[in-house]
């Protein structure tokens, strides 16, 4: 197959094509310009902005494409869950499965999250209402079911892969994995919220892997990438202080509880089936 990735240059995105590039098929990446090159990528097409690209320029960048794995989106730790940029990303993913849908794309795999669901739940499955709060999630779920409405009438595949926590690699500097150990690496106290939390961490590479999995297999419709296992944010922050044998560093409730965090945000995880041109057996 020819596969065209978005996002390939983002934190999802360069964890996802090791495992990509070892299923054999082609790699068509977007990039933003033309010194980007991806290492396991056959192709680059340049789109200095994917959201706002011409319908000429989505349709030369899927000439030819079997399957879409849209990673792509607006992902800045300072404001994403509320920025009006999320508006933008919406339009124009409507665009690109648009003219994927026109030109005959066999599947679509979109990104969402686990912020889509009602959190009322705790174990989330993909037959979980959907409730969003913050505008990237709802604009995540507006994405999904405008899609998954679409596809109903198409000839083509539709499915969309929620993310839940994911740690490791080249993490935002801001993200909790990175602070803790920034702070721990220099003997600093680290400052938490009170980590009764429960969450559904999962390393970086490991979530590459299932996505990938998940991209290439006939599965339809909604799934979760995650890992399965709760534990408590504090169960998670000790066991990266217990690497740098600083436990006392850590200070639990120096910081409120963010107003209306959920309690708990765990997944039911896609199981992984064999992929498209696999045997069955």
């Amino acid at each position: 197959m020819r596969i065209l990735i978005t996002g390939a240059t983002g934190y999802i995105g360069r964890a996802l094509l090791p495992s990509l590039s070892r299923s054999g098929h082609v790699l068509r990446c977007v990039v933003r310009d033309p010194s980007q090159t991806l290492a396991g990528a056959d192709e680059h097409v340049v789109l200095p902005d994917l959201f706002t690209a011409s319908d000429g320029e989505l349709r030369a960048a899927l000439n030819g494409i079997d399957l879409v794995i849209h990673l792509a989106w607006y992902v800045d730790a300072r404001d994403y869950l509320h920025a009006l940029d999320n508006l933008v990303c919406v339009s124009g993913t409507l665009r690109l499965a648009h003219e994927a849908l026109e030109l005959g794309v066999s599947r679509f795999v979109g990104v969402g999250t686990c912020l889509e669901y009602d959190a009322n739940y705790g174990y989330l499955t993909p037959q979980t209402p959907l409730a969003p709060v913050s505008v990237y999630a709802c604009a995540k779920a507006g994405v999904y079911q405008t899609l998954l409405a679409a596809y109903e009438r198409a000839d083509s595949d539709f499915a969309w892969a929620r993310l839940f926590h994911i740690y490791g690699g080249q993490e935002d500097p801001r993200r909790l994995t990175p602070y803790l150990r920034a702070r721990l690496a220099a003997g600093q106290v680290a400052e938490l919220t009170s980590g009764r939390q429960i969450r559904d961490y999962m390393h970086v590479d490991a979530v590459g892997e299932q996505l990938s999995r998940f991209a290439l297999s006939e599965t339809s419709g909604a799934a979760n990438i995650c890992s399965g296992d709760p534990v408590t944010v504090a169960n998670f922050a000790l066991g990266i202080a217990a690497e740098y044998g600083r436990e006392d560093l850590l200070r639990f409730g120096a910081r409120p509880d963010r107003p209306g965090d959920p309690a708990c945000l765990v997944g039911e995880p896609w199981s992984a089936a064999p992929a498209i041109g696999e045997s069955r057996s």
